[in-house]
């Protein structure tokens, strides 16, 4: 526990802080698993939408600190990947 002042501040900023990470990462992980589900029910118009929103979401937690950049191009990446063999595969 901590018992000097700096130490207190230090251990609330880390709370804060971690409850907003565990938000973000909420989000991009349910943002992933839509994009996932549409491709799942080969609906093309909604799995392009919702990658829309998804990078977005992910490039903003990788700017944050969140995910690493490279974690997050990876993750952008397959998604985009998936999406794109959808398509590939309908119009085909």
């Amino acid at each position: 526990m901590a018992t000097h002042k700096s130490s207190e501040k230090r251990s609330r900023q880390s709370e804060k802080r971690q409850a907003r990470n565990v938000a973000v990462r909420s989000r991009v992980k349910t943002s992933i698993k839509k994009v996932l589900s549409a491709v799942e029910k080969r609906d093309l118009d909604s799995a392009s939408d919702m990658l829309g929103k998804a990078v977005p979401n992910i490039a903003k937690a990788a700017a944050k600190g969140i995910f690493h950049k490279k974690n997050a191009a990876r993750k952008i990446s397959r998604l985009t990947r998936r999406v794109n063999r959808l398509e590939s595969s309908l119009s085909g």
